[in-house]
């Protein structure tokens, strides 16, 4: 997510209709978290299998709670803190609506990571959305840089040089399977072959959330560390690669539009 806003900011089209679609389509795929982490508990050998049902009823909770409060509590809190007229109020109680809904997902067998993405989707629909996204501003850049900063502190450099040929096979089979699916999927829907082909260059990569699925496999016993440094390592990978891939599909989808034209 964090890689395609980026570029999605970056060229201006995170307001037009195709990047409002790719938005939609990113927060759909982070949500997928909650079954996935359902699964892998069914699935983990150190339990009875039981708590994949109960792990996905407390997910489920969790995330009506928050959407309870979106609905009904957060327009009045802002009001409350707008009275005040003081911007470093209103900046605070967004951080705090922040840490109130990482709590709980937390709680709840997700990551507090998880909290903090719900908790930007909630603030998205507050009346008070303008004033929180120009409170937020100066932080935003800092803010992805770390994130970005601790995606690459995360790869682990011994194990692309020992695993290198398995890494490079699992990348490819793992872009190749998702570029042929989003593509297909882009089409099915009635996108043209150039948006279909710009979205599919965009989708390439795996998603922030990935880390928290690996983490949980390998805690259940699903997957072990090795497993878990491969799998990571080539997600970091299809993130680093996605700003090189969006930049040679639209250089080849303009040589071919002016071929064709």
């Amino acid at each position: 997510t964090a890689v395609i806003m980026s570029v999605l900011q970056d060229r201006g089209e995170i307001s037009s209709p195709d990047g409002q679609k790719s938005v939609a389509i990113l927060l759909f795929e982070d949500l997928m978290i909650v079954p996935l982490l359902a699964i892998v508990a069914f699935m983990s050998p150190l339990g009875d299998g039981a708590g994949g049902p109960m792990a996905a009823l407390m997910a489920l909770g969790a995330l009506a709670l928050l959407l309870g409060v979106s609905k009904w509590g957060l327009n009045p809190f802002f009001g409350l803190l707008a009275k005040t007229r003081t911007r470093e109020v209103g900046t605070a109680g967004a951080l705090l609506v922040v840490l109130g809904a990482a709590r709980p997902m937390a709680a709840a067998g997700l990551s507090m990571a998880m909290g903090a993405f719900l908790a930007g989707v909630m603030l998205s629909n507050s009346s008070y959305r303008r004033q929180i996204e120009s409170d937020i501003e100066p932080f935003r850049g800092l803010l992805m840089g770390l994130f970005f900063l601790a995606v690459g502190m995360s790869l682990d450099l011994a194990v692309v040089a020992a695993e290198w040929p398995l890494l490079l096979a699992l990348l490819a089979a793992f872009t190749v399977t998702k570029g042929v699916v989003v593509y297909a999927v882009a089409r099915l829907f009635g996108a043209g072959n150039r948006p279909a082909l710009h979205r599919t260059s965009m989708f390439l990569q795996g998603g922030e959330f990935a880390s928290v699925l690996y983490a949980a496999a390998t805690s259940g016993g699903v997957i072990d560390a090795r497993e878990n440094a491969l799998f990571s390592t080539g997600i970091i990978l299809s993130m680093a690669m996605t700003p090189l891939l969006v930049i040679v599909a639209d250089r080849l989808l303009r040589a071919v539009a002016a071929m064709v034209g």
